[in-house]
């Protein structure tokens, strides 16, 4: 029943308030001692005796335990009727009750309390170790959570990569998309300029070409003529 309670109330309390608690609440049972003081006569103290010794001497307590029966017996102070003698014969049977089976059940007495204080001790231990590993739980769960904490970090610094090269990457696709454009208009106006060229270029042959008569083409061939006639000679 102990474990139990100890262990619902670990659910939920936090396990360092428990294990205060437990701790808190641990009474050590006293030591029963293994033998019992000397009697005299079944039931008188030694010390009874003991204290007669100094006074009297040895048979002091006797002389004394006698006188004080004599006394009440004579003096009527205590009668003796028919339940003295029921309470003598009783007090004989207890004696020999007491001598006979007192120590083998006094043994198996102490055997049970053996019994039941090492299952108390064993439960307190377990008690013990269970709220220990229970801490031992929470510093990891608590070490989970940091880590988690640390991962949700990297998480946002990942998405915000992601973001910074999808933002890269559209920028850079724009910038193609203009180069391509611009290119375009470039290659264009040139196109435009090689055909407005060859096209002005056709037009001023053609026209020189028109403007040439044949005595003036005739005398240009007559004149090459002369020109290379020179150059060999020169050359010989």
């Amino acid at each position: 029943m102990l474990s139990r309670a100890v262990l619902l109330s670990a659910a939920k309390k936090p396990a360092a308030l428990v294990l205060a608690r437990g701790a808190a609440t641990q009474v050590d049972r006293p030591k029963r001692p293994e033998h019992g003081g000397k009697v005299r006569l079944g039931f008188l103290p030694e010390e009874w005796f003991t204290f007669f010794y100094n006074k009297t001497g040895v048979t002091g307590p006797y002389v004394f335990g006698a006188g004080l029966l004599t006394y009440l017996c004579s003096k009527e102070i205590y009668i003796m009727e028919h339940e003295y003698y029921n309470g003598l014969s009783l007090a004989i049977m207890v004696v020999f009750a007491v001598k006979k089976f007192g120590p083998s059940m006094a043994a198996y007495l102490d055997k049970e309390v053996d019994k039941i204080e090492d299952e108390w001790k064993e439960s307190r231990e377990n008690n013990i170790q269970q709220l220990s590993q229970a801490i031992e739980d929470e510093k990891k769960e608590q070490w989970r959570a940091e880590g988690q904490t640390l991962l949700m970090q990297a998480k946002k610094e990942n998405v915000a990569l992601q973001l910074e090269a999808a933002y890269r990457e559209r920028a850079m696709n724009a910038y193609r998309e203009v180069k391509k454009r611009l290119d375009y208009q470039v290659e264009r106006q040139n196109v435009d300029r090689r055909i407005s060229q060859k096209h002005m270029v056709d037009w001023i042959v053609n026209n020189v070409v028109k403007s040439i008569t044949p005595d003036q083409e005739k005398e240009n061939l007559n004149k090459c003529i002369a020109d290379l006639g020179a150059l060999a000679a020169r050359s010989k």
